[in-house]
């Protein structure tokens, strides 16, 4: 039930965004999870708490997935002061310490060595956590990349590198920018442990997260895993996906993860068809609170955008 009830929240939280986007309530870049939720819920279940998490742009899901209220990643999407970010990085810069959720982050790439660098620290601390690094499947042309796993291998860090190839690295399909079309297998060069990931299904996601976290947590290093998956929406809100065939999006929506889950639950009666109604009307009423909760809240007081530039601490060995 967590997994439907997860992903569901997920749904329904960025079909809102997509809305409030079009209707200019939320501003700037806006990149939306719909589709691809299987990889952050069946994630999410596998791992620990305290366990670190870093990924790129397309970050709303991730933070709902670990259980960052939706009032305050609702509210960093309009620039308000309550949002998860303080209105300071919108809808690429999720950010939530208690959660471990450090960030969505903008460059593409940009991400992969910081999760190789957070994973180091759980290891030189001893504190038997690891940093799951999520990215797309552009990242990997990055050269960010291919140095975060060597360094991650040769060290052993205690890191998941996970590649959420949507097919599509903006409007560019991977058969158009490389060579290699099973991304997993770029993991040989550095005799790291991979495997392709069908992440329409949260079961596998699962899967195979918990073992590659088994094996970080033994001490045996890295794992890239390749989750296939994709997005029904474009790239951004600006993007029309003029790009992709009627019936290629229809053979994915025909393999919904939320429709997977909700006919396995449906036929082990977990629950009826009238209970999950439920669960979806007590959902759509949360993302609602969201948005009233973000529309009532007020934006940063200009002041603001000086703070949180610098970290404030006290260095014996800095003199004036």
């Amino acid at each position: 039930m967590f997994w439907y009830e997860n992903m569901l929240l997920m749904r329904r939280f960025e079909e809102k965004a997509g809305q409030l986007y079009g209707q200019q309530k939320i501003r700037g870049f806006c990149h939306l999870y719909i589709g691809q939720e299987a990889c952050a819920s069946g994630a999410v279940t596998a791992l620990e708490k305290g366990d670190k998490w870093i990924t790129a742009y397309r970050d709303h899901g991730q933070p709902l997935a670990l259980g960052t209220d939706p009032k305050a990643v609702m509210a960093e999407l309009m620039a308000k002061e309550t949002g998860v970010s303080k209105g300071k990085g919108g809808s690429m810069h999720m950010f939530d310490r208690e959660k471990g959720f450090f960030g969505g982050h903008g460059i593409v790439g940009g991400q992969v060595p910081l999760g190789a660098g957070i994973a180091f620290a759980e290891k030189y601390n001893k504190t038997g956590k690891l940093c799951i690094c999520m990215m797309g499947d552009g990242a990997v042309r990055q050269g960010a990349f291919h140095e975060a796993l060597n360094m991650a291998m040769t060290w052993k860090l205690p890191v998941i590198f996970v590649i959420e190839n949507n097919g599509y690295a903006m409007g560019t399909s991977v058969e158009r920018t490389s060579n290699v079309r099973d991304l997993y297998t770029l993991a040989e060069a550095y005799d790291m442990p991979a495997a392709p990931v069908d992440a329409m299904n949260p079961e596998n996601v699962h899967v195979a997260v918990e073992e590659a976290a088994e094996r970080a947590r033994r001490g045996d290093g890295p794992t890239l895993l390749e989750f296939r998956t994709y997005r029904y929406k474009g790239h951004s809100m600006s993007d029309p996906a003029k790009y992709r065939s009627k019936e290629e999006v229809q053979d994915y929506k025909d393999r919904d993860p939320i429709e997977y889950v909700k006919a396995h639950i449906l036929k082990s009666k977990f629950a009826t068809e009238e209970e999950l109604k439920e669960i979806d009307t007590k959902i759509k009423a949360e993302v609602m609170e969201s948005v009233k909760f973000a529309e009532e809240s007020a934006y940063p007081d200009p002041s603001e955008a000086f703070k949180d530039v610098y970290v404030q601490e006290d260095y014996p060995y800095i003199t004036d």
